[in-house]
């Protein structure tokens, strides 16, 4: 079998060796660059919707057949089932070692020439499926993003790309990846620009525009519709005011969100046993979805309730307070839910599990839009349109926690279809990134950069500076000279 497996790989290097000589010989670079780029937006496409099928399978049929044995009671504890399969797949297949987040594909591009290693293409695919499928309040983004960057990172290798252009075609990957699960290409390419490269220039942007592009056109051909649906009539004037105070209150939660997650993350690193960290993050993580069980999985689904009007359902399945007013209830619950949300995801991960931040910011800035507008409305201060600020909500706490008020903004014109609300968008998404910003310096991706020394994007001087590698700058190539004896006193 070993030998099997060493000739095909000989034989792999061979082709692979003989295709880049034939094309390289005939085919002008910027062209070979457009080509290599279209490759990668539809693998990472392809990766995106498997990624979302496999989770969709997990999240669905388990329970079918669970319930048909009347073994329901299971049910509650499958987070930490989840948890506990990605880290034994982990184990069993990749040494015990998973890089999780998109500051590490920060790192790779600034210290390891955007070398990504080849088991990133399916070791985030398969443990952050197995983690959310089974209901880990956290994200799909970060992995496919992380996935999408390793095919263009590998591509690259393998067809010999030199640094900058195997980092073009790693950003065309992460470009790729967020515009084929969300169906936003703009904001892919504007995610890729604005959280992962360090310098952006015109020659760059005409790859992450077809690799995000033809992600979204085969997301678009195997799976047909959008993750929300958003019908408005635009934003009315009288509601400045509040959009302002919700721009302020995403800033305050994108800082919240920040230092809970580090500060989970940095309790958990004290366990020197994963066993400790399994049992104790998972448990801890079950107790928080069977209270809200809002915070399972990605969440998208409630956000899918609020925009209908299903305030309701929020709650508890038949969960009553007869000496409290149903409405002050639901704003009870949804401020819990915003809370509490940061801290589910950060056990998730924390503990064994795999996600990313990104679909719980969104979830966070929906119930904080949403908890703003029914306060209103509750107190009688005003009657504001739920949907619009749910969803200038979701951008708020994006732009907030990522620093990226770009990426919040369009992303969410995008998969809502609510342009017609880009005014109330860059005043939230601005507000709320300065007052992120002003408290914590580093965005989530940053931070722990900064812990290593490294600062990204403060400015192309310093990005630069820091490529260089000081044994590469010291000259070595000079004549010894040495003292005559009768010159010696």
């Amino acid at each position: 079998m070993n030998r099997l497996l060493r000739y095909c790989r000989i034989n792999f290097k061979i082709i692979n060796k003989k295709i880049f000589s034939f094309l390289s010989t005939r085919i002008e670079l910027r062209t070979f660059l457009i080509i290599s780029s279209l490759v990668v937006g539809i693998l990472s496409g392809l990766a995106s919707e498997l990624l979302k099928n496999f989770v969709k399978f997990l999240e669905e049929e388990p329970k079918v057949y669970l319930n048909h044995l009347n073994l329901g009671i299971i049910l509650p504890f499958f987070p930490i089932i989840g948890i506990i399969l990605s880290v034994l797949v982990i184990k069993l297949f990749f040494n015990g070692k998973l890089s999780k987040g998109i500051s590490n594909v920060i790192y790779l591009i600034m210290r390891k020439k955007s070398d990504i290693p080849r088991e990133d293409i399916f070791s985030h695919y398969i443990t952050s499926g197995l983690s959310i499928g089974f209901g880990g309040s956290a994200g799909l983004e970060a992995p496919i993003v992380i996935t999408g960057a390793a095919i263009g990172s590998n591509l690259a290798k393998g067809l010999k790309f030199n640094y900058r252009t195997r980092t073009i075609l790693l950003a065309c990957g992460s470009a790729a990846g967020i515009s084929a699960i969300f169906n936003s290409p703009i904001a892919g390419v504007i995610f890729a620009t604005e959280v992962l490269l360090p310098e952006f220039s015109i020659p760059h942007f005409i790859p992450l525009l077809i690799a995000s592009a033809s992600a979204a056109v085969v997301s678009k051909f195997l799976y047909i519709g959008q993750i929300f649906y958003l019908v408005t009539e635009g934003w009315i004037l009288n509601a400045i005011p509040f959009y302002i105070i919700l721009g302020i209150l995403c800033g305050v939660i994108s800082f919240y969100n920040i230092k809970a997650t580090f500060y989970i993350e940095n309790l958990f690193e004290r366990f020197k046993r994963d066993r400790f960290k399994i049992l104790i993050g998972g448990l801890l993580l079950c107790a928080l979805i069977f209270i809200l069980p809002s915070l399972y999985g990605e969440g998208y689904l409630s956000v899918k309730n609020l925009l209908a009007g299903q305030f309701d359902r929020i709650l508890p399945a038949g969960f009553t307070l007869k000496f409290i007013d149903k409405n002050l209830l639901i704003i009870i619950f949804a401020g819990l839910i915003i809370i509490t949300k940061v801290i589910a995801t950060s056990l998730t991960t924390s503990s064994g599990g795999n996600g990313g931040i990104i679909a719980p910011s969104l979830f966070t800035g929906a119930f904080t839009g949403f908890f703003l507008a029914h306060l209103m409305e509750y107190l009688g201060a005003a009657h504001l349109n739920h949907s619009n600020f749910i969803v200038v909500g979701m951008a708020g706490v994006l732009s907030g926690v990522l620093h990226a008020p770009l990426t919040g903004i369009f992303l969410i014109a995008e998969i809502t279809g609510g342009y017609k609300l880009i005014v109330p968008l860059m005043i939230v998404t601005a507000l709320s990134f300065f007052i992120s910003k002003y408290f914590h310096r580093e965005s989530i991706y940053a931070a722990p950069l900064v812990k290593k020394g490294i600062e990204f994007r403060s400015d192309k001087e310093k990005y630069y500076i820091q490529q260089i590698k000081i044994n590469r700058i010291i000259e070595t190539e000079f004549i010894s000279i040495h003292p005559l004896p009768h010159c010696v006193r």
